[in-house]
């Protein structure tokens, strides 16, 4: 009997060993590099946090605010940032080496394409780029790729610039909307469907008009910059601008530090699928933001993530 009873309390302790709870995993914590509060990166970087993370719980995303393109690429490299938000130009030149060694850090997702153009304030009497030499013009931070992309644009149009604008940078991208609708400005550099500098700009007082490139003007750009795309920004992207704007531009991309897991990395880019509804719900420009935008969109297949590879290839993609 004695015996009977010490075999059914072990059974007994067990039991209740296998049924105690078990912690349930710690997340994943991935570093999301954006920019300066106020621009462009900021708002997509943290609506891509929220998304992602409500897509795939066992990951935790945090945005972390940076100076933008141009301190991202770097932390990224010193592998201080898991991923990071990067203008397409800069992208463009680190992964193929241009004017620097060649990075190897990897391409996680397509963001969206920028369209570069001017936000003319409108009660500014000026239709072309060539109306705005000598004038103040704000271009943005001087971290941020579209800086980058405004020197390539104006350069294949034989303009500098510092010589041939007033040319205003500011410290946080917030700051530039507001010269321009103050008047200390006459226009604003940026790109793309929903930008909030040129957001701001349009819903101002006086409006905004946009000012693109006339298709000899592209031509004469890609001439010298082939990298650069024929892009258009659709009629009614900003309030007021009743036509489509033609221009030249790139693919913006959230890039990887290059010893991301590829587990990691496959997992964040079905994440990004998985959520792709409502990731466009909060904002119109990451409609852009899918697989095959990124597939196609990536200069080399050589530059895309290994985990996002196969995954793209699993969805017939690659």
């Amino acid at each position: 009997m004695r015996k009977s009873v010490g075999a059914f309390l072990a059974v007994l302790m067990v039991t209740a060993m296998t049924n105690v709870p078990q912690a349930a995993a710690e997340p994943v914590g991935v570093t999301l590099g954006t920019s300066t509060q106020g621009g462009g990166f900021s708002l997509y970087g943290n609506a891509l946090a929220e998304a992602i993370n409500a897509a795939d719980p066992g990951l935790k995303v945090e945005p972390r605010s940076t100076r933008g393109t141009g301190e991202n690429l770097p932390l990224l490299e010193k592998g201080e940032l898991d991923i990071a938000l990067v203008q397409g130009t800069s992208a463009y030149e680190a992964l193929a080496g241009i004017g620097q060694p060649k990075s190897e850090l990897k391409i996680l997702t397509a963001m969206y394409s920028s369209p570069g153009m001017f936000a003319v304030r409108g009660d500014v009497e000026a239709t072309t780029i060539e109306d705005l030499k000598g004038r103040t013009v704000v271009f943005g931070t001087e971290a941020s790729g579209l800086v980058v992309m405004a020197n390539y644009v104006l350069d294949g149009l034989g303009l500098d610039m510092r010589r041939d604008f007033d040319a205003v940078f500011v410290k946080r991208a917030s700051e530039s909307p507001p010269k321009v609708i103050g008047g200390e400005a006459v226009a604003l550099w940026g790109a793309g469907v929903g930008w909030p500098g040129f957001v701001k700009v349009s819903e101002g007082p006086a409006g905004a008009r946009f000012i693109g490139l006339t298709p000899e003007q592209v031509a004469k750009v890609r001439a010298k910059h082939s990298f650069l795309k024929p892009m258009q920004l659709p009629a009614g992207s900003y309030a007021g601008q009743a036509e489509a704007v033609q221009t030249v531009g790139s693919w913006n991309f959230v890039l990887t530090r290059t010893d991301l897991p590829e587990d990691v990395a496959y997992r964040l880019i079905a994440a990004i699928d998985k959520a792709g509804p409502a990731l466009t719900a909060k904002l119109d420009q990451a409609a852009e933001t899918t697989p095959a935008n990124t597939a196609e969109g990536a200069p080399d297949k050589a530059m895309i993530h290994p985990g996002v590879v196969r995954y793209l290839t699993e969805k017939g993609l690659l």
